[in-house]
Order: C-alpha cells, then sequence, then structure tokens
C-alpha cells in the first residue's frame, strides 16, 4: 500500500488539523535513501495503522513547507501530534530505530513486541 501524498495546499488540514499522529517523511524522488526507506515506512503504515497516519510530501513540489519545518535532508521523518512536531528522524534507519524513536509518542495502544 503506498502512502498517501500530502502537498503544500493540504499539509495543515492533512497533518496538522487531525487528532491522530502522524509521521511525515519529507522525501524527494531522486533520493536514494528515501526509495531504500520506503518499503519500511509502508510496512509501519500497514503494522501501526491502529495508532499513527503515515504520509509523504516531496520536498520540490512543496518548497514552502519543506521551508517551513527546516528540512535540509532527505529523508526526515517528523512526527506531528495535536498540530505540533512531536519527534524528527533524519536519515535512512531501520524499522527498529525507526519505532524506538515513536513509540514515546504514541498512543500506549501499541506496545512494542518482546523480542525487540
Amino acid at each position: 500500500m503506498p502512502l498517501v501524498h500530502v502537498s503544500d495546499s493540504s499539509f495543515d488540514s492533512d497533518v496538522l488539523g487531525g487528532d491522530r499522529p502522524v509521521l511525515v517523511e519529507f522525501t524527494a524522488h531522486w533520493c536514494p535513501p528515501c526509495r531504500m526507506i520506503a518499503p519500511v515506512l509502508d510496512q509501519i503504515a500497514v503494522d501501526e495503522a491502529d495508532v499513527v497516519d503515515v504520509v509523504a510530501i516531496d520536498v520540490d513540489e512543496n518548497p514552502v513547507t519543506t521551508a517551513r519545518y527546516r528540512v535540509m535532508s532527505m529523508p526526515t521523518l517528523v512526527l506531528f501530534h495535536s498540530g505540533h512536531e512531536r519527534a524528527r528522524i533524519v536519515g535512512a534507519k531501520s524499522r527498529q530505530a525507526i519505532m524506538r524513536e515513536l513509540r514515546p509518542h504514541l498512543p500506549q495502544a501499541a506496545p512494542a513486541p518482546a523480542h525487540q
């Protein structure tokens, strides 16, 4: 299942306006680490669908939002909740590393698996 894409014009309503946590990937089509992390984010979107939405925004096509959040490297993952940035991860990371950073900011409905 591919990630939902947001834009400068939809960012406030799609990301900041919701009542659920939203993980935003700031990405670019020319970015090899972004392509590397795409399957990981797709899997997080499926596995964690009960606690977080996962979306992507193309930095080249959406310079206003990219500048607003001072994104300088891709991929940059930013977790938003209640209209505020809660966590930021820069660079391609493993699923385990991403979830380790996100878990403290997500609802407790999704405890970490015992094998981690």
